[in-house]
């Protein structure tokens, strides 16, 4: 079993998934149901999945819930990019926001690696 509060990407995923509730409370409230839901699981999908692998016994299913992680955060950033054309966020925070997804993508993307290479 491992520790996920001991991986750097749950810790970013931790945190962009703080980033994307601060930055989504303002957005209308005709969109509560909407693209702020969206964007929100998306992003708390990130890091809660990574954990729940930690618990999964081997490696195999380890990387299936990444897996699961890496298709969340591909979900956000497609989110992200709608809320950008919609002008319900700024182009500053979307590209930080995208920075963000892009380190955390390129992070799970190499623990799938080394899993597969481990194995």
């Amino acid at each position: 079993m491992r520790d996920f509060k001991k991986y750097d990407v749950w810790q970013l995923g931790h945190n962009l998934a703080i980033k994307v509730y601060k930055n989504t409370i303002d957005l209308p409230v005709e969109e509560k149901y909407g693209i702020t839901a969206q964007m929100r699981r998306a992003a708390y999908s990130i890091p809660s999945n990574f954990a729940e692998g930690c618990g999964r016994s081997g490696d195999k299913e380890f990387n299936r819930f990444i897996q699961i992680s890496l298709g969340s955060a591909h979900e956000l950033e497609y989110f992200i990019l709608l809320s950008r054309d919609l002008f319900l966020l700024t182009n500053d925070i979307c590209q930080e926001l995208e920075q963000d997804i892009n380190l955390i993508k390129k992070k799970l993307y190499s623990l799938t690696l080394k899993l597969k290479k481990d194995a």
